[in-house]
């Protein structure tokens, strides 16, 4: 019984984690399917969010949940101005390199790390939340359980908001005009030239929509984790990962990635050690490279074909 309350302990606790990755996986998706761009200063976006919504709870005491509705419309707008005077300029100028605006983004993230740096020091800083280390259980709801099952407070709130984030981008994308503009300039970019669609406008949206995203995952993030400049990039691995193991560009893919990738990293942590979490995520990313190069979109493609 004690094996199997530690295996469904774990299983949901990778599940926590897994919405929480999602979250930052499809922004990096969303702009990966519309843009063509891999992000690889997502996790440095995130950082930027963490540190807005670290100071306003240092300075105002405002709880990092609440600060979503500050750090995601500064991300958005920080996403207008990096697309509008940053990546567009450098998409229109041919160069020996391809994908130069992969380049811009690299260069981006080590400012934004060595600039928060300067600012903040490379202190690891925390928000003491009075219900940090709050958590209920399964018997409080189930007197009769057979089973002892115990979840961080913190961990399911920022799983429930995600979720709840998450449903709001889909009716978004699929509900709006210009969340199937967004959808139609990702699925074939010349056929929403021709049907007027102003594909540097969505450009612009979708890479605020990105920010978003990830800042609303910086903020969830923030009560449950240690902030410090160089988390960036341990983040953008992760939603890299995750787009691998998905689907370039998909962001149901990078949904169901992202519950793959939190469940097997609680996994790899618990019964391996939790030194391993990192390795075994490089394990499972060049296992989707290996065996399935599509990612979960190519399964998810041939299911709805077969329908």
């Amino acid at each position: 019984m004690a094996q199997l309350e530690l295996f469904l302990q774990t299983l949901i606790s990778g599940f926590l984690l897994g919405g929480l990755y999602a979250l930052i996986a499809l922004g990096m998706a969303l702009i990966m399917g519309v843009m063509r761009v891999i992000n690889l200063a997502h996790g440095d976006f995130m950082m930027i969010a963490m540190y807005i919504a670290y100071w306003m709870f240092t300075l105002f005491g405002i709880d990092p949940y609440i600060s979503v509705f500050i750090a995601a419309p500064a991300l958005f707008l920080f996403g207008l101005f990096i697309q509008k005077y940053l990546l567009t300029p450098v998409m229109k100028v041919e160069s020996i390199l391809p994908h130069n605006q992969v380049i811009l983004t690299v260069g981006l993230a080590m400012v934004f790390s060595n600039l928060a740096t300067v600012l903040f020091t490379g202190n690891y800083r925390s928000t003491p939340v009075n219900y940090a280390s709050s958590a209920w259980y399964l018997t409080d709801y189930w007197k009769n359980s057979p089973i002892e099952l115990s979840l961080s407070m913190p961990w399911t709130i920022s799983f429930i908001i995600a979720a709840i984030i998450t449903v709001g981008l889909w009716i978004f994308l699929t509900k709006t005009d210009t969340g199937k503009s967004i959808r139609a300039t990702s699925q074939d970019l010349d056929a929403a030239l021709l049907m007027g669609v102003n594909v540097n406008w969505v450009r612009m949206v979708t890479l605020g929509i990105g920010l978003v995203l990830v800042a609303c995952a910086g903020c969830l993030f923030l009560p449950i984790y240690y902030l410090y400049p160089a988390l960036g990039k341990q983040f953008t691995n992760v939603g890299f990962v995750i787009a691998v193991i998905g689907g370039m560009g998909s962001t149901d893919g990078a949904l169901i990635g992202g519950l793959i990738l939190g469940i097997f990293e609680s996994l790899t942590a618990t019964y391996i050690g939790m030194g391993w979490a990192p390795a075994g995520r490089f394990a499972i990313f060049v296992a989707a490279l290996v065996f399935l190069p599509g990612g979960v979109a190519s399964i998810i493609k041939k299911w709805r074909l077969g329908k």
